[in-house]
């Protein structure tokens, strides 16, 4: 099955329907398979008098309360269904994470055949029990969260109803930028394997390596926020990817899914000529006359492979020739 790669737009479209077009523009030329954005309302979402995160308040108005800068990202209806209709025509997935129950009854209305659920939302049990009872495909990121939380989360929401089979769950760290020492890539497996569940890696670290190291580790899904331009005015852009970025992360994550292969081992199509000329036979290391025994002093190993197979060297040592060798002849 082949990765699934979502391109986090977020609030990158800084309130502008033609930017949202833009990076929908951008995403389907790098190749992922989805486009997420937001979905909210500033009131269901945050106090009048909540303070933004320290990475908000460097990369957008410091004087700015969280509230106001979020009012002005948030998309309504109708820019919704331009949005999902843009995608369409441009072949690429559209996706939202709902952050209040009014908006996952929008994208519920809506159509989307998968919720993505926020790390900030994996302690909120109304949230959850109204996403798993749905039904749909779910990807749960984790950031901020221990073990015992998203077993937590992982309850509630198949209580309610989901399918365990149709919940990814992914590793996330939530700092804009993720700093390198604390991805902790290895609890994305320990995930998988306590909960024997699909996993995957949301990534807010400024480079696309961990991506990649991710995909190599299993991860089914990986999630990452883009922009068309890092020096934009808001509060994600900074730690984005931009154009390059995301089609050179987008071609390395389908290289190393071809290169993971099989995981049977035993000779490519495109090696197996050069097995002839690699590997070695036994040959003779002098001039052997018929009837000669072959010792260690008159037989050698040597390419090409197309004689005796060297594994059998105990088998022909102090056997008779049959017939005359000439030095480097195969036995």
């Amino acid at each position: 099955m082949s990765v699934f790669i979502i391109a986090e737009a977020g609030v990158n479209h800084n309130g502008s329907i033609e930017l949202a077009k833009k990076l929908i523009d951008m995403a389907s030329k790098a190749g992922v398979d989805a486009v997420k954005f937001q979905t909210f309302k500033a009131e269901k979402l945050v106090a009048k008098d909540a303070v933004k995160a320290e990475y908000q308040k460097e990369t957008s108005d410091a004087s700015e309360s969280q509230f106001d800068m979020l009012k002005k990202l948030e998309l309504d209806l109708n820019t919704h269904k331009e949005l999902i209709r843009y995608c369409e025509s441009k072949d690429i997935m559209f996706l939202s994470t709902p952050f209040d129950h009014d908006s996952i009854s929008l994208l519920s209305d809506l159509g989307l055949e998968i919720f993505k659920i926020p790390s900030g939302e994996i302690t909120n049990l109304p949230y959850l029990r109204h996403i798993g009872s749905l039904n749909k495909e779910i990807i749960l990121s984790t950031g901020m969260a221990d073990i015992g939380e998203i077993e937590d989360a992982l309850d509630v929401l198949i209580d309610a109803g989901s399918q365990k089979e149709k919940i990814t769950v992914l590793h996330a760290n939530t700092m804009y930028p993720t700093p390198i020492e604390d991805v902790n890539l290895r609890a994305m497996v320990t995930i998988g394997n306590t909960f024997d569940i699909s996993y995957g890696y949301s990534d807010h670290t400024l480079g696309i390596e961990v991506d990649i190291a991710a995909v190599a580790m299993g991860a089914t899904c990986i999630e990452k926020h883009f922009t068309l331009d890092k020096s934009m005015e808001g509060p994600d852009h900074k730690a984005s990817l931009e154009p390059h970025e995301l089609r050179e992360m987008v071609r390395s994550i389908r290289n190393i899914e071809k290169a993971l292969g099989s995981s049977i081992k035993k000779p490519s199509p495109s090696e197996t000529p050069n097995i002839a000329i690699a590997r070695k036979s036994i040959v003779a290391s002098v001039n052997i006359k018929k009837g000669e025994k072959f010792t260690l002093d008159n037989l050698a190993v040597k390419r090409p492979s197309k004689g005796i197979n060297p594994m059998r060297w105990d088998e022909i040592i102090g056997t008779v020739s049959s017939r005359n060798y000439n030095t480097d002849e195969l036995i």
